[in-house]
């Protein structure tokens, strides 16, 4: 019995070591394999010829919206259009701020009437210098009333805060407009252009900021544009090996659309 027990154990520990050393051998065997997929994966957007793979993409997207709460009454834009930093893009219903402007300047007007008035008094000693200044720091704080007034009044007008084009327009007239929340407009900065690219890790130290690359835009564009590299990132990521650059691509036109994939040379 015992010889029968031993042979037994025997066998037993014989199998689980061959199982232990089966699934090493084919954890050890996984291991490369992974790695070169993972490296492959990291630089495959290198293509053969030396470009990098990137993406066009706007210099800067805004939301626009109103620092007030209020009514939207007009849009003045609509999607696709080109704006100017400055220009008026939208307004809120401004009736009673417009009516608070008028009062304050009636009043203003009128003091100041009072004050020519009484300077003529004041000459001829028919009045005292006391009352002369109290009615002058009257007209003054209405004065000053009024620029307030105005500056709320202005507060219902909304200006494009950049040069660009509309990409979304989201309310229409009438709709409730919150300070905190309501977006109206969204623009788009295309000129210049941000030209994204995602480089493997081992081109950092030959990338510099200033540096020149000639940027691919087949098949919407013929030819290469010239850019200028103005961000290269400072931490790498380690899982993909990758770092990013960013060049920027003059765009004075608008002909270049943003979200359009390329490729990239870099050079000098």
């Amino acid at each position: 019995m015992k010889n029968i027990f031993g042979e037994c154990l025997k066998g037993i520990i014989a199998g689980g070591v061959a199982m232990v050393a089966q699934a090493t051998m084919a954890q050890a065997q996984s291991v490369p394999g992974a790695a070169s997929v993972t490296e492959a994966r990291s630089f495959e957007m290198i293509r053969p010829s030396g470009e990098l793979e990137c993406l066009v993409e706007p210099f800067m997207t805004v939301n626009v919206g109103s620092p007030v709460d209020g009514v939207l009454e007009l849009v003045a834009v609509n999607r696709g259009d080109r704006v100017r930093k400055g220009q008026v893009v939208a307004k809120l219903q401004a009736g009673v701020e417009a009516a608070a402007v008028n009062l304050t300047e009636a009043r203003v007007e009128f003091g100041r009437r009072r004050v020519a008035r009484i300077d003529s008094l004041l000459e001829k000693q028919l009045i005292s210098a006391q009352e002369s200044d109290e009615l002058a720091t009257e007209v003054k704080l209405r004065e000053e009333e009024l620029k307030k007034d105005q500056e709320a009044l202005k507060l219902r007008t909304i200006f494009s805060p950049i040069d660009g084009v509309v990409v979304e327009r989201r309310l229409a007239p009438g709709e409730l407009v919150r300070s905190d929340k309501s977006v109206v407009l969204r623009l788009a900065q295309i000129n210049p252009l941000n030209v994204e690219v995602i480089a493997p890790a081992r081109l950092f130290g030959s990338v510099r900021v200033g540096m020149s690359g000639q940027v691919s835009l087949a098949p919407f564009f013929p030819g290469t544009h010239q850019a200028k590299v103005v961000v290269v990132d400072k931490v790498i990521d380690a899982a993909s090996g990758t770092m990013g650059v960013r060049l920027q691509l003059p765009n004075p036109d608008y002909k270049i659309p943003a979200g359009i994939k390329c490729s990239v040379v870099l050079g000098r």
